[in-house]
């Protein structure tokens, strides 16, 4: 049997008034037919999602990158206004996931918001809006000049900077190169890496895309790019499906 991936869902409000649980189904399609395993949706929310139970289901978790930011509270920092919208469930949930993941060994994958959410689990700070760091460049999606997000998703997917690896690590060694590029829609970066959060790359700009967790017994690896688009042709987002694949059938043949 495939393993079964968890994929993280996403507070959302259909017509502004009926609460509801959102997955992009890029990520389901990538976990499906680039790392051969089965997604299961889960909610997003603590109060409905047991973490102990659904860690007992599924052989790995994949967290998504989301609409909404982490909850500024949650590193130290004050919320504010121009950084909304937030999920404070999906922060409770996916931080103590993070945890226990880790601990358990289970195949863990974080992309965008979820690479940040790694980020803070494990006690690291974010920048709410990385573009006004002085030096770095605005790596939020494409908008047209009246301000709404680019119509075409090839221009708000294409690659628009480098990543350079860390040299000997271990996504240089999956990716079997230093030097990648990759798309950007994001505002919220990381500022300070947690105590286990290992940087292993770097974009242009000195802004932190790639992570791994130091010691952890399990695949637990993360990135600040939408690493789900195109990830049955890019090879950059194969691969590491891929591997994210292989890691979930070797955590299952040894449960």
């Amino acid at each position: 049997m495939k393993p079964v991936v968890g994929v993280i869902g996403n507070t959302h409000h259909v017509e502004n008034r009926f609460a509801a649980q959102l997955v992009g189904e890029r990520n389901l399609r990538a976990v499906a037919q680039v790392a051969d395993a089965l997604p299961m949706m889960f909610a997003g929310a603590p109060e409905i999602t047991d973490v102990g139970a659904l860690l007992e289901v599924v052989d790995g978790i994949l967290l998504t990158g989301a609409r909404a930011n982490v909850h500024p509270t949650r590193y130290r920092m004050d919320p504010h206004v121009g950084y909304e919208p937030y999920d404070e469930r999906r922060d409770a949930l996916a931080l103590a996931l993070l945890e226990a993941c880790v601990a358990q060994g289970k195949p863990i994958f974080g992309i965008c918001r979820g690479f940040q959410e790694m980020n803070v689990a494990f006690g690291g700070s974010l920048h709410p809006e990385i573009r006004e760091i002085p030096g770095r460049m605005n790596h939020r999606m494409p908008r047209l000049e009246n301000g709404e997000i680019h119509p075409d998703p090839t221009v708000v997917f294409a690659e628009r900077h480098e990543v350079t690896l860390t040299p000997g690590g271990t996504f240089a060694q999956l990716l079997g190169r230093e030097t990648i590029r990759v798309n950007s829609l994001h505002g919220q970066g990381i500022l300070e890496p947690g105590e286990r959060v290992i940087i292993e790359g770097i974009a242009e700009d000195g802004t932190i895309e790639a992570i791994r967790i130091a010691e952890a017994p399990g695949f637990a690896l993360g990135v600040q790019w939408h690493a789900e688009y195109e990830a049955q042709n890019n090879s950059v987002n194969k691969t590491l499906f891929e591997a994210f694949g292989a890691a979930l059938r070797a955590h299952k043949q040894s449960r």
